[in-house]
């Protein structure tokens, strides 16, 4: 599914949109009721982790898009960052204009994208091979929103749902100015394979399979050795370098330029070494598929622990 940087762009995508009224609705989506989204006004839009949210109003009033990028220095220290509204409400899955007291002025949509979820503005997407029968099939819209101003959204393949407010903490979103380091090396810090603490989007949200490979070799890590025994030192360059590679990935995905990858997906590592492809996951949780170079990135058994 879309990782943090790509929904990030996402978000960018639809900022465009605020202060712009819905006029038309088209998709299939049976989540939510099209027709509570005619004449209503997209008022802001905000990403967490690997979540868009767009909120809707019934008036023209809305704030100014929080998607606004902040360059900074790519080292393990500074980020390229889009900036995130703090909120403290967690989200419940209500009806679109319940809660009224809450938040009189508008309502929100969580976007949570599948694995080959996109946003197109004012095209479709088109079918790039054949399915299995050999049909050239277009894939279908979850929602279209079309506005007064002439243009047109279109997700693909996204759970949508109405909440009450955005679940927003910085502090374990890895594209945020306030991540927090140190918890996140508490979280990495545990008795159990990096790889799958690094997957946790309660520690480390925004964090996916691309970036979880890509740094794991950067900080030439082992994806299946305990972080329990691994030293501070080398726990914290996993940190650095999630937080640098993310942020390089943004700047990238905002420049429309392709990542080029170091062991994602590679048959041989940098070093000319051959890469081992494995299926990993937590016990009875998602598996998912891990590349590494078991030359480069060695294996911290028990007894090796200093």
């Amino acid at each position: 599914m879309p990782e943090g940087p790509t929904v990030r762009r996402f978000c960018s995508l639809v900022s465009p949109f605020v202060g712009q009224q819905v006029v038309k609705v088209g998709g299939r989506t049976k989540q939510i009721a099209l027709q509570d989204l005619m004449g209503q006004w997209i008022q802001e839009c905000q990403v967490h982790g690997k979540n868009l949210y767009v909120a809707f109003g019934s008036d023209v009033r809305h704030k100014a898009p929080s998607a606004n990028i902040q360059e900074l220095d790519d080292d393990h220290s500074k980020k390229e960052s889009v900036d995130v509204s703090v909120t403290t409400t967690s989200p419940d899955d209500l009806g679109p204009w319940e809660n009224e007291e809450a938040s009189p002025r508008c309502k929100w949509l969580r976007f949570h994208f599948g694995l080959y979820g996109s946003i197109r503005v004012n095209e479709l997407a088109r079918a790039r091979q054949g399915n299995k029968k050999g049909d050239w099939k277009d894939p279908t819209p979850r929602l279209i929103l079309h506005f007064s101003a002439g243009g047109f959204l279109v997700f693909y393949n996204c759970r949508i749902l109405w909440c009450s407010s955005p679940h927003v903490e910085p502090t374990c979103d890895i594209l945020s100015l306030d991540f927090d380091k140190e918890k996140a090396l508490r979280a990495l810090s545990g008795p159990r394979p990096v790889c799958i603490s690094l997957m946790d989007q309660r520690h480390f949200s925004g964090v996916g399979n691309i970036i979880k490979n890509e740094i794991l070799f950067l900080a030439q890590v082992h994806p299946l050795s305990l972080g329990s025994l691994l030293p501070a030192d080398t726990l914290r360059a996993v940190i650095d370098h999630a937080i640098s590679f993310t942020a390089r990935w943004l700047r990238i995905k905002m420049q429309r330029e392709p990542l080029h990858y170091s062991i994602y997906m590679k048959e041989l590592c940098p070093k000319g070494h051959k890469v081992v492809k494995e299926t990993i996951g937590p016990p009875r949780g998602l598996q998912r598929l891990t590349w590494y170079c078991p030359t480069c990135q060695e294996r911290v058994q028990p007894e090796e622990r200093a």
